[in-house]
């Protein structure tokens, strides 16, 4: 009863906003109905960029995986440094042969049943178990690399993220200036023709100038949900979670830190890909010796307590109770495979120091690459940022003109195209900016 009368009230809700879908078409009492339903379930989230960085890092499921991957490392680290350790099994036991009995030359003795309980220590140690060791530190230092650089990848993509929202954002708000505007001028150009200035041709040029604004701006308001949600995967957040974004564009980003980027100096042993190249070559050089160890001897040692219990008369156990026991396996023939196994590590690390040394003369390309598109994308930037003042002020001259009859609607039209044209290349530029911004910032990794 209690989900019928929510139900209901939603549907209420709906039918007295109903009257807004004939000034929107493209909304239904269905779609108001479902978004009246969905209120009820929606969550609130504020944030600043800098707290949806530090959210992302919590919730994010993918980061979450990267942090359990340098804990995975840590345990098998672990097993391998057990496995050198003493090695401690106890059994326990019954046995009864069911009343058999044993013939020792022409005398019967009966099998009595016995319980037994044996402990046994024993240790193992090779020079491929000490090598093993080193290995897995330099897999836990791969990972703890691999986990800053997946911490670094996930802030810039939050704050691009962040910054989209924000910009398409601006975006809408530019359109929305620019259909109250030219609905003015529609207006007007009604009243002429009611008085007969004008002819009805220019009013219907400039009513489906207006219609085709109203749709560009639809248009962008669906691009400005599919960036919230792109925002919200990163965040690990449901659809239904409303975000509210506490920080401005110029609160995050101004053009002044891609100009200061651009004299960062760039520290090759700073950079993620050339510190984990640097340790698969070292983890190559480890793999060489781990495969020469096997030409050296297994020690082991071993201790077992034995106890035996038996149930009735004349028992008796040939097991001593106290054992010790040490040994050495020494590798002798193994027809080449020791050598060939040597000889694979060896070629491995040569493929391993290729890629390194090829890497590093890359990186250095790398980095005039992404400071040549940063600086392109500044360029890009300033021009578009002057082609939007001067597109507005095209606009507004336009504007006056038609209104006194010294333009076209024609000229209106063009003018108005100039515009949008303008608006929509600078926010396109915005997000160029900050993404080349990100792309160098993270190749420098200067922090």
């Amino acid at each position: 009863m209690k989900r019928i009368f929510i139900l209901l009230m939603a549907v209420c809700g709906a039918l007295t906003l109903s009257a807004q879908v004939q000034n929107d078409p493209l909304d239904t009492v269905q779609t108001m109905l479902n978004r009246a339903i969905n209120q009820r379930y929606m969550t609130q989230l504020s944030l600043s960029m800098k707290e949806a960085q530090q959210y992302a890092i919590q919730q994010n499921k993918s980061f979450q995986n990267a942090s359990l991957e340098v804990k995975k490392a840590h345990a098998q680290r672990w097993q391998t440094i057990a496995a050198m350790l003493p090695q401690v099994d106890g059994t326990l036991g019954y046995t009864n042969m069911c009343g058999y009995e044993i013939d020792f030359g022409g005398m019967s003795r009966a099998m009595l049943p016995y319980f037994n309980a044996n402990l046994t220590a024993a240790v193992g140690l090779n020079g491929q178990s000490i090598v093993g060791a080193l290995l897995n530190n330099l897999a836990i230092e791969m990972q703890d690399i691999s986990h800053e650089q997946s911490e670094t990848e996930l802030r810039s993509k939050v704050m691009s993220a962040y910054v989209s929202v924000l910009v398409m954002e601006d975006m809408v708000e530019l359109l929305d200036s620019s259909l109250v505007n030219i609905q003015m001028l529609a207006e007007q150009t009604k009243q002429m023709v009611a008085v007969g200035t004008v002819e009805q041709t220019q009013a219907d040029q400039i009513m489906v100038r207006v219609n085709s604004m109203k749709n560009t701006i639809k248009s962008t308001q669906r691009n400005v949900e599919i960036a919230y949600n792109a925002l919200r995967v990163l965040l690990g957040v449901d659809a239904q979670t409303e975000l509210i974004l506490l920080d401005k564009t110029e609160d995050i980003f101004s053009a002044e830190q891609a100009l200061k980027l651009l004299s960062a100096n760039f520290n090759i042993n700073n950079n993620y890909n050339y510190q984990l190249l640097q340790k698969n070559v070292e983890l190559a050089e480890k793999n060489v010796i781990m495969a020469g160890m096997a030409y050296l001897p297994t020690l082991s040692a071993y201790y077992q307590y034995s106890y035996r219990k038996d149930f009735g008369e004349g028992g008796f156990s040939m097991s001593p109770p106290n054992t010790v026991g040490v040994s050495m396996s020494v590798p002798l023939w193994s027809s080449g495979k020791r050598a060939a196994g040597v000889t694979e590590k060896k070629i491995a690390l040569q493929e391993a120091q290729n890629t390194f040394a090829e890497t590093t003369d890359n990186l250095g390309i790398q980095d005039k690459q992404l400071r040549y598109n940063l600086a392109n994308a500044y360029e890009t930037y300033v021009n578009e940022k002057e082609n939007i003042d001067v597109t507005a002020r095209v606009m507004r001259n336009v504007s006056n003109k038609y209104t006194w009859g010294a333009a076209s609607s024609l000229e209106l039209t063009n003018a108005s195209n100039d515009l949008i044209s303008a608006e929509s290349s600078y926010i396109q530029a915005v997000m160029t900016l900050v993404n080349a911004y990100v792309e160098l910032d993270n190749f420098l990794n200067n922090k």
